[in-house]
């Protein structure tokens, strides 16, 4: 919602009120601003609510084909944080696909730091980057190269009195300091900034440990990413599906949370199916970012589809039952995805991590998806979404190059 303020005074303001009035509006702004970005999580959230069946879960019968290995369901809180939720859950099956005992990754220190990279860019950029908490996966691959990666229980990030994420004043706070330096007050940029916007960040997350004891043994963040986690980063690539590049090459993937304008190979859209079919089927699970934001995704209910309909066109019983039970579904095509993604109703809304196959009661098979929303629906944490749902609403995924089919492998030159 937009506000108007009104003014009305008889004499004009002299040049002290004219300054202390433009200040307290650009504060308003910024601010303002800020709380579209930083709310769009749990706007999101609420949204879901309604897209629910009383009897749902009744009536699906879901039968597990593959169950790729995964740890614990978490909960990102108040905060934009699912890429770093998904990538580092990613990590965590990624250990224990290759022998190791999975440890519970800091996901606020992986974005810690990428926040702190973010706000190099908005200013190298001059404020034409997005803020908020938004990122994407390759964030997470990236921080892990320059930073390291520590354990949860070293690194909480709830350094400011809450016991979950709650990243509105601090992100109210980071947004305040980088457009001040983007006005650039001085006419000349102070290398001070960076230490400050550091601050505010370390003030509400804690400062980053610059080593730290773990069963016994001393490392650093690096170390341990090397020793403990021992993933290789370089080993992971991210696929998109868009039918303005050329196939198999890369393209910067356009949307607002790549803000590190990061590329991702571009394969045809059943190719992306073909991928995490795979994938899955040879123990390797993969993070998925896409759209959520649709009347046809339950988080209540734990599923998503096509219906062969759109909302607009359903009757009111055909929106009462459209999850109760299995229903037809649309056929996505390549053309159909991409007007989607081209008019704004695919955005990249949410990160999730995919860790298997399921068959419903008709033997249509959907993914099995790790959700960072709690435990909270009907199925702890998991939902399952069909890959017609995937080939429409996913924006990238990540995988481990050797997950991928070798007719893609060779297609992309990996």
């Amino acid at each position: 919602m937009t506000h108007f303020f009104y003014l009305y005074r008889l004499q004009p303001f002299n040049n002290m009120q004219k300054h202390t009035l433009k200040l307290w509006a650009l504060a308003w702004v910024f601010t303002a601003g800020f709380s579209a970005t930083n709310y769009a999580q749990d706007n999101l959230v609420n949204s879901l609510k309604l897209n629910a069946s009383e009897n749902s879960k009744e009536l699906y019968q879901f039968t597990d084909v593959v169950d790729v290995e995964n740890t614990s369901i978490k909960n990102q809180g108040s905060s934009g944080t699912c890429w770093s939720y998904s990538a580092n859950s990613f990590i965590e099956s990624e250990m224990a696909r290759m022998g190791k005992q999975p440890v519970e990754i800091s996901q606020i220190f992986s974005a810690r730091n990428a926040y702190i990279e973010k706000g190099k860019m908005y200013v190298r950029m001059h404020g034409a980057v997005t803020l908020g908490d938004g990122g994407a996966f390759h964030d997470v691959m990236n921080m892990y190269k320059k930073y390291g990666a520590v354990p949860q229980s070293v690194y909480t990030g709830l350094n400011y009195g809450t016991n979950r994420n709650h990243f509105a004043e601090m992100g109210a706070m980071m947004e305040g300091v980088l457009k001040a330096v983007v006005a650039n007050p001085n006419g000349k940029l102070t290398p001070n900034w960076e230490k400050a916007y550091t601050a505010v960040i370390d003030s509400y997350l804690g400062e980053a440990p610059e080593k730290f004891k773990w069963e016994g043994k001393e490392y650093t963040p690096h170390t341990f990413a090397k020793d403990v986690i021992g993933i290789n980063p370089e080993d992971y690539v991210e696929l998109g599906s868009d039918l303005n590049y050329p196939w198999y090459e890369k393209f910067v993937l356009l949307v607002p949370d790549n803000w590190a304008f990061d590329q991702v190979y571009n394969v045809k859209v059943d190719e992306l199916t073909e991928t995490i079919d795979h994938a899955l089927k040879n123990g390797y699970s993969v993070a998925w970012g896409g759209d959520v934001s649709e009347k046809y995704f339950s988080w209540k209910n734990g599923v998503a589809y096509v219906p062969e309909k759109d909302w607009e066109d359903m009757n009111e019983q055909e929106r009462k039952e459209i999850f109760e039970g299995p229903k037809p579904e649309r056929k996505v095509t390549q053309e159909i995805r991409q007007t989607a993604f081209d008019n704004y109703t695919t955005t990249d809304d949410h990160g999730m991590h995919i860790v298997g196959i399921s068959k419903d009661q008709n033997g249509r098979e959907y993914y099995i998806i790790k959700n960072s929303w709690g435990i909270s629906n009907d199925y702890k944490g998991y939902m399952y979404m069909s890959k017609e749902f995937v080939k429409y609403k996913t924006t990238d995924i990540m995988v481990h190059k050797d997950g991928l089919p070798k007719s893609i492998s060779q297609k992309l030159k990996i």
